[in-house]
């Protein structure tokens, strides 16, 4: 597994982790900071998309929202939303990522942690998300 795979999940962990058992994003981070990556750029990778969904997740998900037809946002798998909701802060505020790579690596993560059938609905929503990226 790449670093830059394992950073995306365990920020997707600590997101998780908010979502699920109502702890605060300190909290979250407190308690998985261990399992960050060791290489410095790697943790600071994972910091930066934890911290970034974290700042902006209100605006993601009326993001997610709008082009998730017919799902409401609640209403999705927790590990679903948080696999799209990492995926769409790095396609809107990290555009040194190519687009691609972001969705082949929120795919891969939801085949690991979620069902059967999650790859293809992340897949679904971040390819129509993606067309907020105004360099692509």
């Amino acid at each position: 597994m790449s670093s830059r795979r394992q950073a995306r999940e365990c920020s997707l962990q600590m997101l998780y982790a908010i979502d699920n058992c109502n702890m605060s994003a300190d909290v979250a981070y407190d308690s998985f900071g261990e399992y960050l990556p060791k290489e410095e750029a790697y943790r600071e990778f994972a910091v930066k998309i934890f911290k970034g969904v974290c700042a902006k997740r209100e605006e993601i998900d009326l993001l997610i929202a709008k082009y998730a037809q017919n799902w409401e946002i609640d209403r999705m798998a927790t590990v679903d939303r948080n696999i799209i909701r990492l995926a769409a802060y790095e396609i809107i505020d990290m555009p040194g990522t190519p687009i691609n790579v972001i969705i082949d690596e929120a795919v891969e993560i939801s085949k690991k942690y979620s069902t059967k059938d999650s790859s293809k609905f992340v897949n679904g929503i971040l390819d129509k998300l993606k067309a907020v990226r105004k360099d692509d």
